[in-house]
């Protein structure tokens, strides 16, 4: 039946079961049916329907976050440097896993020193600074491996096409590397996003400017790693570092 014919009871019968229709901890399939619903009776203009629905609540997690030196171990775990440059550009761009998987060789400007990264599901374009150190390696990497199309390429299909590497590999690449340094916190490729914000906002820069860098649609988003980050006049300290002064 189409949702508009819905009453309030058949419709929390249904979120009920979307609730508890996977067993992981994420609420994502949950919340995105909320939000369809909520856009249907807004353009509709069942306003009634609309207020019916649960609230859904941001969530409030702060992201983990590696220190410096992890991060050094990190980048020198793999063996091979297209691996090492994979998880530099993941750090040193602030780049999400499919955003490294789709990067072209035409993004990569030596000139200007920048990357140009393409909009994806609703997220603006935006340009990234690339680090002389990550041009150097990325310089030295195209000469020896000469990739096609992508910066980093997959295996060939059988026509002979270039295929771009996918975000398993990305997941598998740092479930290797993990294991290899000495450190008890979870790591994902998006802990490698988290650290680059954190560690800009240490280093001097302006929130809005990493709004920017990050390709947030809003800056409460950004506004997160305030709390994470040890700068500053918020800059925290522990009361046992002055009690004995």
């Amino acid at each position: 039946m189409s949702p508009e014919k819905l009453s309030k009871t058949a419709i929390d019968d249904y979120l009920f079961h979307c609730q508890h229709l996977h067993k992981t901890p994420s609420e994502s399939f949950f919340k995105h049916t909320i939000f369809g619903l909520r856009a249907l009776y807004k353009v509709l203009g069942m306003s009634g329907q609309k207020v019916n629905l649960p609230q859904i609540k941001r969530d409030t997690k702060l992201p983990i976050v590696l220190s410096k030196s992890e991060v050094k171990s990190l980048l020198n775990a793999p063996k091979y440097l297209k691996h090492r440059l994979m998880l530099a550009v993941l750090y040193g761009c602030g780049l999400r896993s499919y955003e490294l998987c789709d990067l072209r060789l035409s993004d990569i400007d030596f000139e200007r020193k920048t990357v140009f990264v393409k909009k994806k599901k609703g997220i603006v374009d935006r340009y990234v600074p690339l680090s002389d150190h990550l041009a150097r390696g990325l310089q030295k990497y195209f000469q020896s491996e000469q990739p096609q199309v992508y910066v980093f390429n997959s295996q060939k299909t059988d026509d002979g096409a270039f295929k771009p590497l996918t975000t398993r590999a990305v997941q598998w690449l740092i479930k290797e590397c993990r294991g290899k340094i000495q450190t008890n916190k979870k790591i994902t490729a998006h802990t490698l996003r988290h650290t680059y914000a954190t560690h800009l906002l240490e280093d001097g820069l302006n929130i809005m400017s990493l709004k920017e860098l990050l390709g947030h649609a809003h800056i409460e988003t950004t506004l997160v790693y305030l709390h994470v980050a040890n700068t500053g006049s918020s800059k925290k300290f522990s009361p046992l570092d002055t009690l004995f002064k």
